[in-house]
């Protein structure tokens, strides 16, 4: 790939992404699969005025080393170092980028009951500095090519030819265009004023039904809202924590949600890959889910914590997305969640709660937002998926029809 192109990609995330101030600190959450992008990355963040750039590596291989030779004590303690960082991103709220690489089946065989035990008892006290900082600071996800995650994508193609292709469908999805800037100006504008448009309904529940077998019913929050693309900090910048993204998304109330819905993409979960299976929800709990593959993993996950079996997230992307007419399963949440409607299980949004700046926490979550150490995303959409609105004043208004938006 040329390198102007993946400078201009590297620009597009230092200054649209998370749109670095002058004087900021900037943390890079990475894996070891393109380190000359990440140069160019931290360069483009000096550039556009940060103070301090810091990059934080990881590599699959030594998680599960680290997994298996440590004990839940060890893998449970947070250290008071640990501590003293987070106090310190609390304090200074530095911009924070995650580039995705890592192959789906990396962690394949590792030992989920420790890491769940541990992550549980890890995330009371991680919790506090997480709450702190909720809303205040600017963050983006994007992607990057790994040896690995390309060759699960393109198996017949030798590594660099497999690597040059996910660039291609990387960069193209994400508006890597001549001038991403204006193309990124044009896609928020389109998902702010469909959001309004949904904003304007007067959601109370929505309706989903696919001749799948999916047959689902999800209920608003009053003070809920549809948001879409770029967002605003309680700092007042504007940023975009997804490249890239097409979704409009909102958190709905715990424990209104009944029906069941069937997944049609798998699920690539801290490592591992849950395929063909569906989620049962009673009262807004999802009380049965069912696996091809790693179904086990599935009810690991949703047992976490309280929070884990409920939802945190509704979001309606049509199938004619970019995404999805590149016609590749990536195994990547980032690029598969925007490819088709989808839910997410756990940790809801306070942003979407209207007037949420001149809120706590803990009064959004009274009004209906989910709380939970987790917030995983899950595909239902598909080309026969229907979603109707049933408003306040008791309507029902088409919302997708076959896969698409019906407005």
């Amino acid at each position: 790939m040329k390198k102007t192109v993946l400078r201009s990609y590297a620009r597009l995330i230092a200054r649209v992404g998370v749109n670095i101030q002058k004087g900021q600190e900037v943390i890079i959450n990475c894996d070891l699969d393109q380190p000359k992008f990440v140069e160019l990355l931290v360069d483009e963040c000096y550039k556009a005025g940060a103070k301090k750039v810091t990059v934080d590596f990881s590599y699959q291989p030594l998680a599960k080393l680290h997994v298996r030779h440590r004990s839940v004590t060890t893998m449970s303690k947070v250290e008071e170092w640990e501590k003293a960082r987070m106090q310190h991103y609390v304090d200074v709220l530095p911009c924070r980028i995650y580039l995705a690489s890592e192959d789906p089946d990396g962690l394949k065989g590792i030992n989920q009951e420790k890491m769940a035990k541990s992550s549980q008892k890890r995330f009371p006290i991680i919790k506090p500095y997480r709450d702190a900082m909720d809303g205040k600071y600017q963050w983006c996800i994007a992607a990057v090519p790994g040896a690995a995650w390309a060759k699960k994508l393109f198996p017949d193609l030798p590594k660099g030819k497999a690597i040059e292709k996910l660039w291609e469908a990387i960069l193209f999805t994400s508006r890597v265009t001549d001038d991403p800037v204006a193309a990124w100006e044009a896609h928020n504008k389109d998902l702010h004023d469909r959001c309004a448009y949904l904003n304007s309904l007067g959601i109370d529940k929505l309706i989903y039904k696919g001749d799948n077998g999916t047959d689902f019913t999800v209920g608003m929050i009053p003070e809920g809202e549809f948001k879409g693309g770029g967002d605003t900090s309680l700092q007042g910048i504007f940023f975009n924590p997804n490249i890239p993204t097409e979704e409009c998304f909102i958190s709905p109330m715990r424990g209104v949600a009944e029906g069941i819905v069937y997944a049609t993409k798998p699920l690539s979960y801290q490592g591992q890959l849950i395929e063909n299976f569906s989620v049962r929800f009673e009262n807004g709990k999802a009380v049965e889910v069912h696996a091809a593959r790693n179904e086990e993993l599935l009810k690991k996950m949703i047992s976490m914590d309280e929070g884990a079996a409920y939802l945190g997230e509704c979001a309606l992307v049509p199938v004619d997305s970019p995404i999805s007419e590149s016609g590749l399963l990536f195994y990547e949440t980032l690029f598969d969640e925007n490819a088709a409607c989808h839910l997410a299980l756990g940790r809801g949004f306070a942003d979407t709660i209207k007037g949420y700046e001149n809120k706590t926490l803990e009064e959004c979550r009274k009004l209906g937002i989910n709380e939970s150490m987790i917030h995983v995303d899950f595909m239902i959409g598909y080309e026969g998926l229907d979603i109707d609105a049933v408003t306040r004043d008791g309507k029902t208004v088409p919302i997708f029809r076959q896969g698409k938006w019906a407005f």
